[in-house]
This record gives C-alpha cells, sequence and structure tokens, in this order.
C-alpha cells in the first residue's frame, strides 16, 4: 500500500536504512521507507521470514535506490570473466567469494550467513567480518553468478568485483588508515589551540586580558565539539553498538568518560562558573588516537599469528631444465608445468596438458565421486588428483590462504570450542570498573569536589582488558612462528592446547621411524631386464608412498619410453597400473595373492608384470637416528604405543627401543589403526597420532592431535592437525615442551596484566592520575604484553634449541 500523504513537518526515518522519507513516504506493514529499493529489501525479507534481521540493529541496511532496468552485473554472464571471479566451477555447484564492502554490524553478518533462505539454491554462506569477504557456495543448475550477485545487490549487499586482478581483490589488504591520521591531525590541531587559549586560566591573569577570558572559554568549547564527536566519534559508535548487543566492551568506559568530562565542562562555562575541562579532553582524544595508531603499528610488526599460512608447507613438483623436481607452492608462477601424483591436491588453477585426469573434489564440495577432466579443460584449485600422474599448466597465482582454507574444511573432522578465560573475565570487566569510577567520583564529590571528574575519567581509561584479550594470540602466534621455522606446520593454533592434554603417543612404523636407505634396497627373484625396471619405475611415479620413491630410484632404466594409462591405489595394500598395455601390481603379498612367498625381518613390497609374479623388494628397516633418545625424553609424561602394518619380524628391535610396557601392533589395516585408537581413548587416555598421512587417515582424524610425517611435506592431509617434516621429527620433545612453556607464558602475562591494571585503577581512584597521563598508558600497557610475549617465547625457544 502507497501512501502519498505525508506530514508536512513530521519527520519520518526509513525503517530500512534510517534515511530521512523526504519527497513522501512509501508504506509497508505499517513500516515506512524512503524509496521504492528499501521497500523492495523490507518485502524480500518480510517474505523469507527473515525479519529477525531488523531485531538486531534499528536500521541496519543501507538505502537501495532504484535500480536501472538493465543489470550492472550483465558481465558476469561472460564465460571467461566468471572463471576469473569463480573458487570452483564443477557439475552443478560453483564456489565464489565476494567482497562485500557494506557489511558493518551483526545483522549483516546474521543475514549474509542466511542467504539459503532468501534462495534454495544457496547450499551455504560464510561471511569473514574482518576482511569482508563472503563465501558462498550454490547450486549452479538453480543460479547463475550473475543471479546471486544480482540477489546480494537486491538486499543492499552489493559485491564489489575488481576484474583487474580479481584475486587480489579478494585478499586482505593492509591499508594505510588515512582517516585516523585525519582525525589525529584535527584533535592535535584543536589541542594546540585549546593549551594556548587556556593560558589565562592556567597563569591567572587579570585586568584587560580578563574580558577576554570568556571568549577564549567558549572558542575551546567550539574547539572540542569536532575533537569530541568526530576525531572521538569511533568510541562512541563500538559502544553503541556494545550496548545493542548487550556487551560492554572496552570502548563503553571510555565513551563515558569522554562524554562526561564534555558534559561538565560545558556546563562549567555556561554557567560561567569555571573553564572546565577542555584541554585534558582535547589532549586525551589526541592522545587516544595516537596509542591507536601506535598500537596499529606495533601490532603490524609483531602479529605473527596473522600470517603463519606463509609457512604452509605444501610443495610440488615442478618442470625444471626437462625434469621435475620439488618446490614450495608460493613459488609457482602462471605459466609453470607442474606434475601431480595420486593423492596430491592441485594449489592453483591450471589447464590439463595430458590426455585426462580423475580429480576428485570432495576438499571443496563434500562429494567424493571424482570428476573426469580432458586434455585442455581448465581445472580448479583444491582437487585432489586420482589415478595416474598428470601434467598442469598454472594459470593462477597460488593462494596460501585458500589451501588453508581446504585444510580447515569442516567436513574433516568437528571443531572444538574452547571458552578461553579472557570471554569470561571480558564479560564482568568493564561492569565492574564502571562501578569502581561511580564509586571513586561520590567519594571525591564528597571530599574534593574539584577532583571528582577527572578521578571519574582517570579510572575509566586507565582500565584496559586488551593486554588480557592480546595474552593468548600473541603467544600461540609467536609459537607457530617457531613450530614453521622448524617445519612444523599446525592447522590452527587449538593444536597448541591440545597438545598439552595428552597422554599417549602412537606412532606408525614405515615412513614415520624409520627411513628407508637406498643402499638397504634389494630385488628377490630373478634379475630385472631393463624392460621390466623401466615398467616398474613408470608405475611406482605415480604414488607417493614412502617405498614407492626407493624403488622408483631403484628401478630407474634409460632408453624406454612408456605411457601410464591407469593407475589405482588401494589404501594399506598397494596398488594396480597399466603401463603401455601391461597390468603392474605392487605391493603386499596378500594383495598379489602370493601369501606364501618367503618373508623374513625385512618389509616386503611384490611385483606382478602382466600377470606373472617377478618377486619382491627387500627393504631393511633403518630407524631414525636419535628416535631413542627422543622416546627418553618423552617418556616422563607420555605413554607409547606402535600401530604398523607390517609383520611382526621387528617385534624384538622395537622393545629394546621403546620404553618397557609399551604396547606394540603389527598386521594392522588402516581400520585396525583406527579402532585401535578408539580404544585407547575409551581407557581415558588422550592420543598423539604420528603417521605417513597415507594409510593412517583415520586413525589420524580421531586422534587428540593427528601429526602426518613426510619426507618432503609434499602431501596435503586434511585428516591431521600438523604436518611434520621427517627430519624435524626428532624435535617432537622440543615442540611439546615449548607449547608447556607456552601456556605458562600466558599465565604471566594475564599476571602482569591484572598488576598493570590494579595499581593503575588504584593510583586513579586516589587521585594521583590525570587522564591524560592514563590515555598514554592505556596504549603502552597493550604493547607491554606484546613485547613480553613474543621475546618469552623466543627466548624458551633459543634455550630449547629450536630456530
Amino acid at each position: 500500500m502507497i501512501s502519498t500523504k505525508t506530514p508536512a513537518k513530521i519527520e519520518t526515518k526509513c525503517y530500512h536504512c534510517g534515511e530521512d522519507c523526504l519527497e513522501g513516504k512509501l508504506t509497508f506493514e505499517i513500516h515506512s521507507f524512503c524509496c521504492n529499493g528499501c521497500k523492495t529489501v523490507y518485502e524480500i525479507l518480510s517474505s523469507n521470514d527473515l525479519c529477525d534481521y531488523y531485531t538486531m540493529e534499528k536500521t541496519p541496511g543501507f538505502t537501495v535506490k532504484d535500480k536501472a532496468e538493465h543489470s550492472i552485473f550483465d558481465f558476469l554472464d561472460n564465460e571467461s570473466i566468471k572463471r576469473e571471479v569463480l573458487d570452483f566451477e564443477g557439475d552443478g555447484f560453483e564456489k565464489v567469494t565476494f567482497h562485500i564492502p557494506n557489511v558493518h554490524c551483526s545483522s549483516c553478518i546474521w543475514l549474509l550467513e542466511n542467504l539459503d533462505r532468501l534462495n534454495p539454491a544457496v547450499v551455504d554462506s560464510t561471511i569473514n567480518f574482518s576482511s569482508k569477504n563472503l563465501t558462498v557456495n550454490y547450486r549452479s543448475n538453480e543460479m547463475s553468478l550473475r543471479q546471486l550477485a544480482e540477489m546480494l545487490d537486491s538486499i543492499g549487499y552489493g559485491p564489489q568485483i575488481n576484474l583487474k586482478n580479481s584475486d587480489e581483490a579478494r585478499k586482505p589488504q593492509m591499508t594505510f588508515d588515512k582517516q585516523l591520521l585525519i582525525k589525529m591531525g584535527i584533535a592535535g590541531f584543536c589541542f594546540g589551540n585549546v593549551m594556548l587559549l587556556s593560558f589565562p586560566d592556567y597563569l591567572g591573569i587579570a585586568g584587560v586580558e580578563e574580558d577576554y577570558r570568556g571568549f577564549f572559554r567558549y572558542l575551546n568549547l567550539a574547539l572540542s565539539i569536532p575533537v569530541v564527536f568526530y576525531a572521538g566519534s569511533g568510541y562512541f559508535t563500538s559502544a553503541l553498538k556494545s550496548a545493542k548487543q548487550k556487551f560492554a566492551n572496552i570502548d563503553v568506559p571510555i565513551a563515558i568518560g569522554l562524554l562526561a568530562l564534555f558534559v561538565r565542562s560545558s556546563y562549567e562555562v555556561i554557567a560561567d562558573v569555571g573553564p572546565g575541562y577542555f584541554d585534558s579532553l582535547v589532549g586525551l582524544v589526541f592522545f587516544l588516537l595516537i596509542g591507536k595508531w601506535f598500537q596499529g603499528k606495533t601490532y603490524d610488526a609483531l602479529s605473527f599469528d596473522r600470517d603463519y599460512q606463509s609457512y604452509f608447507p605444501l610443495a610440488v613438483q615442478k618442470k625444471i631444465n626437462d625434469a621435475f623436481a620439488p618446490v614450495p607452492v608460493k613459488e609457482l608462477k602462471k605459466g609453470d608445468e607442474i606434475l601431480l601424483r595420486n593423492g596430491e591436491v592441485l594449489p592453483a588453477d591450471a589447464i590439463l596438458i595430458d590426455d585426462y585426469a580423475s580429480v576428485d573434489y570432495s576438499f571443496v564440495t563434500g562429494e567424493s565421486v571424482p570428476i573426469a577432466r580432458k586434455k585442455g579443460d581448465y581445472v580448479y584449485a583444491g582437487g585432489r588428483q586420482v589415478g595416474k600422474q598428470v601434467r598442469f599448466v598454472i594459470q593462477k597465482e597460488v593462494s596460501q590462504s585458500y589451501l588453508t582454507q581446504l585444510w580447515n574444511n569442516d567436513a574433516f573432522g568437528e571443531k572444538e570450542n574452547h571458552t578461553k578465560l579472557i570471554d569470561k573475565f571480558s564479560r564482568y570487566f568493564t561492569v565492574v570498573i564502571l562501578f569502581i569510577a561511580v564509586v571513586a567520583a561520590i567519594f571525591w564529590q564528597i571530599t574534593d569536589p574539584s577532583q571528582t571528574w577527572l578521578v571519574f575519567t582517570a579510572v575509566l581509561i586507565i582500565a584496559c582488558p586488551c593486554a588480557l584479550a592480546l595474552s593468548t594470540p600473541f603467544t600461540v602466534g609467536s609459537i607457530m612462528r617457531v613450530y614453521g621455522r622448524n617445519h612444523f606446520y599446525l592447522k590452527n593454533s587449538d593444536v597448541i592446547e591440545k597438545l598439552n592434554a595428552t597422554n599417549t603417543i602412537v606412532f606408525d612404523k614405515t615412513g614415520t621411524i624409520t627411513e628407508t636407505q637406498g643402499d638397504a634396497l634389494k630385488f628377490c627373484g630373478p634379475a630385472l631386464s631393463e624392460a621390466e625396471k623401466a615398467l616398474i619405475h613408470t608405475a611406482v611415479a605415480s604414488s607417493t608412498h614412502p617405498l614407492s620413491r626407493w624403488i622408483k630410484q631403484f628401478t630407474a632404466a634409460t632408453d624406454f619410453d612408456y605411457t601410464i594409462e591407469s593407475f589405482e591405489e588401494i589404501e594399506g595394500k598397494g596398488f594396480v597400473a597399466t603401463v603401455s598395455g601391461l597390468i603392474i601390481r605392487v605391493g603386499s603379498a596378500k594383495f598379489l595373492g602370493e601369501e606364501n612367498k618367503h618373508q623374513n625381518n625385512a618389509t616386503q613390497v611384490h611385483v606382478s608384470i602382466g600377470g606373472v609374479y617377478k618377486g619382491h623388494f627387500s627393504f631393511e628397516a633403518t630407524y631414525r637416528k636419535g628416535l631413542s633418545t627422543l622416546l627418553d625424553s618423552l617418556k616422563g609424561k607420555f605413554r607409547f604405543q606402535v600401530l604398523s602394518g607390517d609383520n611382526d619380524k621387528e617385534a624384538e628391535r622395537l622393545k629394546q627401543m621403546f620404553p618397557a610396557g609399551s604396547t606394540l601392533r603389527f598386521n594392522q589395516s588402516p581400520e585396525d589403526k583406527l579402532k585401535a585408537i578408539k580404544e585407547i581413548q575409551a581407557e581415558g587416555n588422550e592420543v598423539i597420532m604420528l603417521g605417513d598421512g597415507l594409510n593412517d587417515a583415520g586413525a589420524l582424524r580421531q586422534s587428540k592431535v593427528g601429526i602426518a610425517v613426510t619426507e618432503d611435506v609434499s602431501l596435503f592431509s586434511p585428516a591431521s592437525d600438523a604436518i611434520l617434516k621427517a627430519s624435524s621429527l626428532m624435535d617432537l620433545s622440543k615442540f611439546i615442551q615449548l607449547a608447556n612453556k607456552g601456556r605458562k607464558v600466558v599465565v604471566r602475562s594475564f599476571t602482569l596484566s591484572m598488576l598493570y591494571n590494579c595499581v593503575g585503577i588504584s593510583m586513579a581512584v586516589a587521585g594521583k592520575l590525570t587522564p591524560l597521563f592514563a590515555a598514554v598508558l592505556m596504549p603502552l600497557s597493550s604493547i607491554s604484553i606484546v613485547v613480553f610475549t613474543t621475546a618469552s617465547i623466543n627466548l624458551i625457544s633459543k634455550k630449547l634449541k629450536l630456530k
């Protein structure tokens, strides 16, 4: 229903965006709107039962003026442009990340994460509030990318798409805060002038100058207005939003203090009873802004937890001088040729240059059915190659954050929710501070009224839970940086706390505590011809198993150009490959149907070519140097178990190496390993599982902390909580010690922060601390906690002889 009669002098606000309804108003369901755009948005939300959006914030939306007849997102129908924007495109499924600049409050987050209620074609949507990036998974056979963008635009959250560099447009940018500098400039200018105009009051000047004193006081009042309500507006905005959510953040006492000083000072000037506290007020805002800027610079320099993703270790085989060699993915450039083996993940968008490939996109879509791709197809990052090795040409730069997002995919294990101490503490901190400030103000009003407002404001300003809040993130961020330098890569910071809660370590054997030496490998059976070696070499090249790498080196042959046509690996057993028309089977004796073949102490890998059994490769187990020392350093806190897929011929050697009471289990299939972990947990134990990430996926996922141990960190293991380079395995005890000492650093920094708050608040209540000095101390306290935590972790890591 449209009403054209609007009272001439009654100001009406738009229910959606809060703007004035100027030239008449539009109404719908008793609400008024400034334009058809806002009315349409309300109708959309109302028809989809999404009006809870308006209960979170008053007028949370943005004005949505009437749209032009043509869509501003027509260009998204262009296939080449669409490919640049999408994160993934599959059969009936697409994934995209949009930058949404209009996100500003909890209402925005709620609405954008409920897009599936607006259109059932949306599978799910998540918003990163800090970067304002919205990730949407949707069914492309029910909704196009253009329609998704138009839907977002229709509700006031139009995506910002930078086609010049769509990847960079989606990355969080370290922007130069011009607005903060402008506010600092205004506050500094006014502060200097207020100080100058306050000289008559400072010096007690009488006579002719006294006639100007009232004029100067009013000038101070005028100069304080832009400082308080523009330069200091951020504190009021934050406090109001916090109050709407029924939660008092640190900006609440600051905003109350600023407002109290301004009101009191204005009263004194207008009532002509005194000069007020404009010098303290304007100086307070100025130094608070300087502190905010200085804090930002310090955090950017020390915030290791923000960029730990750069240590993410995924490597890939890149073609260098007609040969493939492993390189870190961050070194890949557009046009590079890479080789993916079975089970490896494509780290960036690329074009397939082999005849065909089978790609498993379960990382992205949750669907584990492989998708067939043919030569020349554009293949999106995140797909895991299934079958024979294939070659790709990179088309986009690698995004470390995107790969980490895949690693953190909820499909690979539920996240544990930890209630942090600061979360509990902050609920009451501000309320307690307000109570102390009010009681102190009442006391001083009775004993010395001249101190009342200064004490009240000083208490509100000096109190700082920020230092408490920074203790944990900067400690764990520093720990993760040390881990990364030592080739121990964590999925997220929660893994550090989990390490402290474990009491049992379970080891896989082959590839974890053993290293296969080339000179300890031999072939048992009739001598292989050069052609047979070349066939085996071609087959094992697609496998990422540690034993396959050594067989590949052992069977290297020249003058043969065989082609692998198919490859299928059966977890924990072996693989079947078709090479130039011949079927090659490699794996355990049982897998090849040769259970009666002779067994000895060595690990054996059996081979048949074209259905004819050829013999087996024998690997003498060589345990990693320093293993006994590692076990000795851990045995005081942990119990040990070994879960091996091999036979029990190594039992006696392992019993001598492991402490008494350790449990050794052999002939364990992947299912047996998972069952064993569950049994250990059923006894009340918390487990660290170390495996090669191939046959141990279930056990790694089930454990409290699953650590994938690998030689060249080339495997992407979503089941694991951490990836450890094999050469750093002997530092495991140091890593656990660092996690344990890190918890003590957090406790000490909490204690230090509490001591600061107690001393600072006591001095403020006693009237020995001015608001101006409190404004200087507040950011310094936070910075001191940051420096303390990072310096402590660096010192501890040096004592532990970690890099």
